[in-house]
């Protein structure tokens, strides 16, 4: 039996669709290989995020890392960040750090891993590329309406009804 498998699509084209805005790093370069410090048994660091030209409306923001390579039906969520005051612009590299301190009422979700904190790219040896979207969504309200005990899939369900826009830069990491 092969490891290869068909690559999935980009999960955020099967979404409605909805404005983009700009989001760039000083860690990600879109569509390159991630840096060890992004990587789990390297680094295991969030990377830095900054972001503008959002919808008009934006009243908070949830930030994703979601790889949707991983061997699982469901992909793998590897950062769930929401209830990001809209006047937030930028997260620093290391915001996704279990126990960091987040602007405003910010908080994590747990993530795929067990953690409410970001667990960086690990996927298994011998395995295909992996692409690794870290998202910036504009939210419609000033609270998700979830709390730190929320899944992703509930989180990603909320996030249907509530975005105004999304930003997507897309690291890659293959052992």
């Amino acid at each position: 039996m092969s490891l290869e498998r068909p690559v999935h699509p980009n999960p955020y084209d099967l979404l409605p669709q909805v404005p983009s805005f700009t989001v760039t790093s000083d860690d990600v370069t879109d569509g390159a290989p991630l840096k060890d410090d992004q990587v789990a048994a390297k680094g295991d660091t969030s990377p830095q995020l900054s972001w503008s030209n959002v919808p008009a409306g934006t009243k908070s923001f949830t930030v994703t890392c979601f790889d949707p390579d991983a061997p699982t039906p469901s992909g793998f969520w590897h950062w769930v960040l929401v209830d990001l005051p809209a006047d937030c612009t930028s997260l620093d590299t290391g915001a996704g750090a279990e126990g960091a301190s987040l602007p405003g009422k910010a908080f994590m979700c747990r993530n795929d891993g067990g953690s409410k904190a970001f667990t960086g790219a690990a996927p298994p040896q011998a395995d295909q590329v992996h692409r690794y979207f870290f998202v910036v969504h504009a939210v419609t309200e000033d609270s998700l309406g979830v709390d730190s005990d929320a899944s992703p899939a509930v989180v990603s369900f909320n996030l249907a009804f509530k975005t105004a826009g999304r930003a997507i830069i897309q690291g890659t990491y293959q052992h």
